[in-house]
């Protein structure tokens, strides 16, 4: 390293002080953890967890293609589930915000029409257009900030506040545009591109099953 560039790093006990400050800013950034020594566990067990932390961040990376892999089966196998709810559903419209949450591990699911149908939201005309474009599915997260709280309202209602992660999944061969708005309050397990295939399955069965509703 050259002698400039040392001159620039911050002396020990700046960052000592920054991390006293900040208690939890490790927690928030683990792939520092691999760049650390590991404490002597002689000193006690705060050190132990934070051995334990490091170790995990170390693992993470050899990890992450094998997790994603079972990440993309499981979401399949979740929305052969709630297809098959929708199939055995007496009202399927209904068992998209009571059942489907449930099955496909997220907070709410919505149905979302350009027209007036019992049970689902009323969408403005030009809405599915607008938050679609050409696109299928498109998986979005939204920071805490009040920008876009009252679209969030349009498609979420009372479950606004959950859609912190979303999915929205355009209604295919409808009569009136419409889609099913996901909203999760953590971040979904597969990657946007990853859940295309088994989304737009559900929404496939899902006008199927409007269409005999």
């Amino acid at each position: 390293m050259s002698a400039t560039r040392r001159a620039n790093l911050p002396e020990p006990a700046a960052v000592a002080a920054f991390l006293r400050a900040n208690p939890g800013w490790l927690a928030e950034n683990p792939e520092l953890y691999r760049m650390l020594a590991p404490p002597v566990r002689v000193h006690g067990e705060p050190l132990a967890d934070h051995m334990a932390a490091m170790l995990e961040a170390a693992r993470a990376d050899a990890s992450t293609v094998l997790a994603a892999g079972r990440a993309n089966l499981s979401l399949s196998g979740r929305v052969e589930e709630a297809v098959l709810a929708l199939v055995r559903a007496a009202d399927p419209v209904a068992a998209l915000s009571a059942e489907l949450p449930a099955l496909l591990g997220v907070d709410a699911v919505t149905l979302g029409l350009e027209a007036e149908i019992a049970g689902a939201r009323v969408l403005p005309p030009g809405m599915v257009e607008r938050l679609l474009g050409k696109e299928e599915v498109r998986v979005r997260t939204k920071g805490p900030a009040a920008a876009g709280a009252s679209e969030s309202a349009i498609l979420h209602g009372e479950a606004a506040a959950l859609a912190r992660h979303e999915a929205l999944v355009r209604l295919p061969d409808i009569a009136v545009p419409g889609l099913l708005a996901l909203a999760c309050r953590d971040p979904f397990a597969n990657p946007a591109r990853a859940a295309h295939g088994p989304l737009m399955l559900l929404a496939r069965a899902a006008a199927a099953a409007l269409e005999r509703a």
